[in-house]
């Protein structure tokens, strides 16, 4: 594009008139490539390279209103309408993992990964490495449910195994993704998957730490706009609109609360403080819930097959009961059969039903799909939840794994100087652990089950055969043998009865264990076994059920004990806005991030309070009630504020006024790298039908003129008002600017990539 400069390295790029089907509402740039990702009016994820060449587009089904993308670039996390958050693989849009951690819309999305490097080895000696690996082989897949065509679950026609990316955090650095929904609640979840805690910022108590008297207030009718979360993960920035009241006043009084936009300081530091331990949680938690999901489906798959099977044989072996009735017998199926076992007559019902109903292919059918189920199920239990004696090195044991991963836990649980202090619990753990290892056992019971009812099945269809090769008069020394006192013992408790179904699907049946079974067990406890011995009444369903209901007892403690521990610092009225909006979210554009002290040399060890400087930009806009119109915001140190800020003078808040150009509005700003401040302005014009022209503007942040602002406990007071007679106004010729010929609109997307990279992108909509 044409300067009036020589020529040189631009500071940025820019990308004109690209067509998409629908008008942008949503764009981010990938941290670590050249992709951008782009949300449309009618929620659609556009993810296109530099050069426009797109990549892929999914459609969720559900309105999308965030989105941000992870640290290292490999997955995006994408807000919805009804509270979801759904991660999907950078490579081809696939969805890796859903998550339902609001129940309303998600506004805002930041995820951080632990940005302190440490050069001395000697203070990370309690870096957590998983050896599940060294022991076993990778986890299994989901399996696939029968008649089920890709694609029938998911975004994408892809039945591969969608977690196990996410799972592999060993080799992700610590990473923390925020949430926040449109009610106030915000969520943080290690590495997208593992919630570790939960706040609403209606709840918070807010401290005035500079009023004469300890005080504190609360926001009501808050609205969350933007969350950003530090470098060392030690503070969380929370820009909402809300209105903001003392504790002390009388609820009578309330509404002399001022409403506007405020920005909130939370302590997240446990989050660095405790990072290894919370890393070797997320770590087993997150990758027992994967192994959890492989059990749950693979019981919901053998029951759909073993609930097919018995389907087909009922469909079958009913029209004998309906022939029995019509030849005016009293008998039932089960008698007629012995009749024929012991030697009598062939009764016209049961040869009607042998020879002309049955068949020898309709056993032989019936026989194919109850005993193939019967052994489909085995395979699934081997291939999925148990070794059982296979070659250990070809198979993936998901209960196996499971019990390993929880006894990993229990060492860390008892180490309660360390690991109490995030909440796990030993008694949950140990519980937890136990139900793992009933599970084992309640596997290798199921299988011993199932193996006897198919070789009863298989026994009873090869007597069924042979019966029919006789009433046809066809020679039958070509078939099977069979145990004639086998099938007397299927007639009498499984031609109506089903024992597999109860331990594949919840039901009120309870097993009863015979006595000298339960009185052995029951002694085993003295000598370290288990002490729940009511599995023994229990089914695999059962036990499946009440395992996952103990590890999320477990799990819930350090989530609660984290939700605990993050408090609010320091609240910062920015500016009044009229109390009509009170209930409407205010919309401005905004940005929050973190740039480097480049006042502060940087040692080898670098402690994590002051790596960086918090830089919060925003519009203020035009119907606000304070005094300063047409201006841009930016206040810096807001989370050095509070520490020693009367004697150290850098770690004072400090706050500029940027005017506007006169005949130009801000439409939408963006902090950048190195400390710079891009911002996209529209010419104002009074005709409708002129679109007029933009521009866009880089200031650098280290050159404007901050004041040092005083703080007070007064939370009626707006800071920047103070600085009303300092304003500094931007000027088109003074600043890097290039015009744009015609009007754009948000978003403005910039990506600034690492501290190497001298190019960055630049890309915003535009009127057509």
């Amino acid at each position: 594009m044409e300067t009036d400069e020589t020529p040189r390295v631009l500071p940025f790029q820019l990308q004109f008139d690209k067509p998409v089907a629908s008008q942008i509402k949503i764009a981010e740039w990938n941290p670590e490539k050249d992709l951008l990702a782009m949300v449309t009016e009618d929620s659609k994820i556009l993810l296109h390279r530099f050069n426009w060449q797109r990549l892929w587009t999914i459609f969720p089904g559900r309105c999308i209103t965030s989105l941000c993308w992870r640290p290292d670039g490999k997955a995006i996390a994408v807000g919805l309408e009804d509270g979801t958050i759904s991660l999907h693989d950078v490579e081809n849009g696939k969805l890796l993992r859903s998550l339902k951690s609001h129940t309303v819309a998600v506004v805002s999305l930041n995820w951080e990964e632990d940005g302190q490097v440490i050069k001395d080895d000697s203070v990370n000696n309690s870096t957590y490495e998983d050896r599940t690996s060294r022991f076993f082989p990778p986890a299994p897949r989901v399996p696939r449910m029968p008649g089920l065509a890709p694609g029938d679950t998911g975004f994408m026609d892809d039945s591969d195994d969608s977690f196990r990316e996410l799972s592999n955090s060993s080799y992700q650095r610590f990473n923390i993704l925020c949430s926040g929904d449109k009610d106030g609640s915000i969520c943080f979840s290690i590495f997208g998957i593992f919630p570790i805690g939960k706040i609403n910022i209606h709840n918070l108590s807010i401290p005035t730490p500079y009023a004469t008297e300890p005080a504190t207030c609360r926001l009501s009718h808050a609205s969350i706009s933007k969350i950003a979360l530090s470098k060392d993960l030690c503070h969380l920035i929370v820009m909402c609109s809300g209105e903001l009241n003392h504790d002390e006043v009388e609820s009578a009084e309330r509404q002399l609360g001022v409403h506007g936009c405020h920005c909130l300081l939370l302590d997240t530091s446990i989050f660095w403080k405790r990072k290894n331990e919370l890393h070797q949680v997320a770590q087993q938690a997150s990758n027992i819930e994967d192994l959890i999901e492989v059990i749950r489906s693979s019981l919901s798959v053998m029951s759909k097959q073993w609930s097919d099977a018995m389907h087909t044989f009922r469909e079958k072996f009913d029209s004998l009961s309906s022939l029995i009735i019509d030849h005016g017998l009293d008998s039932s199926p089960q008698e007629e059969f012995l009749s024929l076992l012991g030697g009598a007559r062939t009764s016209p019902p049961v040869h009607q039903f042998l020879v002309n109903s049955l068949g020898e292919s309709g056993v032989k059918r019936v026989s194919k799909v109850v005993c193939g189920a019967g052994k489909e199920l085995q395979h699934v239990v081997l291939d999925h939840l148990q070794v059982l004696g296979r070659n250990f090195s070809a198979i993936h044991p998901a209960a196996e794994i499971i019990g390993f991963r929880m006894g990993e836990l229990r060492g860390p649980s008892r180490w309660r100087t360390r690991f109490q202090g995030i909440g796990l619990d030993e008694t949950l753990i140990n519980n937890a652990t136990e139900k793992s290892g009933i599970l084992l056992v309640q596997v290798e019971r199921f299988m011993r089950v199932l193996s006897s009812v198919v070789q009863q099945f298989s026994n009873f269809f090869n007597w069924l055969l042979k019966c029919i090769k006789l009433l046809n008069q066809e020679p039958s020394d070509q078939l099977l043998p069979y145990n004639s006192e086998l099938v007397v013992i299927f007639l009498k408790f499984l031609y109506d009865q089903d024992p597999v179904k109860p331990f594949l699907e919840l039901s009120e049946v309870d097993i009863e264990p015979d006595m000298e079974t339960l009185q052995r067990v029951k002694e085993l406890v003295h000598f370290g076994g288990f002490s729940d011995c009511d599995f023994l009444r229990r089914t695999l369903a059962e036990e499946f059920k009440q395992m996952e209901s103990s590890f999320k007892e477990a799990f819930l403690m350090p989530f609660t004990t984290i939700s605990r521990k993050m408090l609010c610092k320091d609240v910062l009225p920015l500016f009044a806005l009229p109390s009509s909006s009170a209930s409407v979210s205010v919309s401005v554009p905004i940005s929050v991030t973190y740039y480097k002290d480049a006042s502060t040399s940087v040692s080898s060890y670098q402690t994590h309070e002051h790596g960086f400087i918090d830089y919060i930009s925003f519009q203020i806009p035009g119907d606000s009630s304070s005094n300063i119109a047409n201006c841009i915001g930016i206040s810096r140190r807001f989370m050095h504020s509070l520490s020693n800020s009367s004697i150290e003078e850098s770690a004072s808040l400090e706050a500029v006024l940027l005017s506007v150009p006169d005949g130009y509005h801000c439409v939408d700003l963006s902090l950048y790298k190195e400390g710079q401040i891009v911002l996209l302005l529209n010419e104002t014009t009074s005709a409708s039908e002129c679109s007029g022209e933009s521009c866009m503007m880089i200031v650098q942040a280290d050159d404007l003129p901050f004041v040092s602002i005083p703080r007070s406990g007064c939370i009626n007071t707006w800071n920047l008002d103070q600085l009303k007679d300092s304003v500094m106004h931007l000027r088109l010729e003074n600043e890097k600017v290039r015009n744009i010929p015609h009007s754009v609109v948000a978003p403005l997307a910039v990506s600034g990539k690492n501290e190497e990279q001298t190019s960055a992108h630049v890309g915003f909509g535009s009127f057509h």
